[in-house]
């Protein structure tokens, strides 16, 4: 397997395309941008293009379609189906637990939802999985963005789905580096409390401006962070860091 990645430098959001062999066939997973090095692989490698397949709806995700499209105007691009009618460039659907093949790859479409309704990460070959924004090195999804489910969604789709994959299945998330799912078992600040590892913080905090508990101040990929947040009435959420005020300490 091939797999190449591209990294917008202000989104830090992942394009990737991933082939079977050179001069074999390759999908694209999302098209964020910059998406020329991306196309020029596929020149170069002399690879079939079969699908573009996309994670989620967000901009950092589908920005560069049209290039895409541009140069290969009959490639399928599919998404899930709560999602399509958001990104019109699409032309079909992904259907969760129905894989689809490209050349001698098959990726198996799984649904993630929290950060978004229809997200899918891609599961390719079984042995690499690429997340979307549920799952980044060291962080977690928010569900805060426009199309989000719940908390609970995304830890579902995290602990009972991700990370029941293989612990040497390799991680390539929505944005910025890779890891794997042993490594986010063990070190992920998230997960290590979901497993009972750790413990959940108690710390009064205010959050997107209302009383809450700061169970969780992880370090997210931008350099930023993810706050776990407790709100008065015992339910839990993702929140962007930026938005919490602690307690003078």
């Amino acid at each position: 397997m091939i797999v190449e990645r591209s990294m917008h430098d202000q989104w830090l959001s992942n394009t990737y395309v991933v082939a079977d062999e050179l001069g074999g066939h390759a999908v694209m997973i999302d098209a964020g941008g910059p998406v020329a090095p991306l196309l020029d692989v596929l020149h170069r490698g002399q690879l079939t293009l079969t699908h573009v397949l996309l994670t989620h709806h967000h901009h950092d995700h589908v920005a560069e379609l049209d290039a895409v499209r541009e140069r290969h105007p009959d490639v399928p691009v599919l998404i899930h189906p709560l999602e399509r009618e958001l990104v019109p460039q699409a032309t079909g659907t992904l259907e969760p637990g129905q894989p689809i093949d490209s050349g001698a790859l098959q990726i198996e479409p799984l649904h993630t939802p929290g950060h978004t309704a229809g997200m899918l990460s891609l599961l390719v070959d079984g042995t690499d999985v690429f997340t979307g924004d549920t799952l980044f090195k060291g962080s977690v999804g928010g569900v805060r963005a426009p199309g989000h489910t719940t908390y609970a969604d995304l830890k579902a789709s995290i602990m009972d789905t991700l990370l029941e994959l293989a612990p040497e299945t390799r991680i390539h998330p929505g944005h910025t580096e890779p890891t794997t799912v042993a490594e986010e078992r063990e070190r992920n600040r998230f997960v290590r409390i979901w497993r009972g590892l750790d413990q959940e913080g108690q710390e009064p905090c205010t959050a997107l401006g209302e009383p809450a508990t700061l169970v969780l101040l992880g370090a997210d990929y931008d350099g930023g962070h993810k706050a776990w947040v407790r709100w008065q009435d015992g339910s839990d959420d993702i929140v962007p860091g930026s938005r919490v005020e602690r307690a003078a300490r």
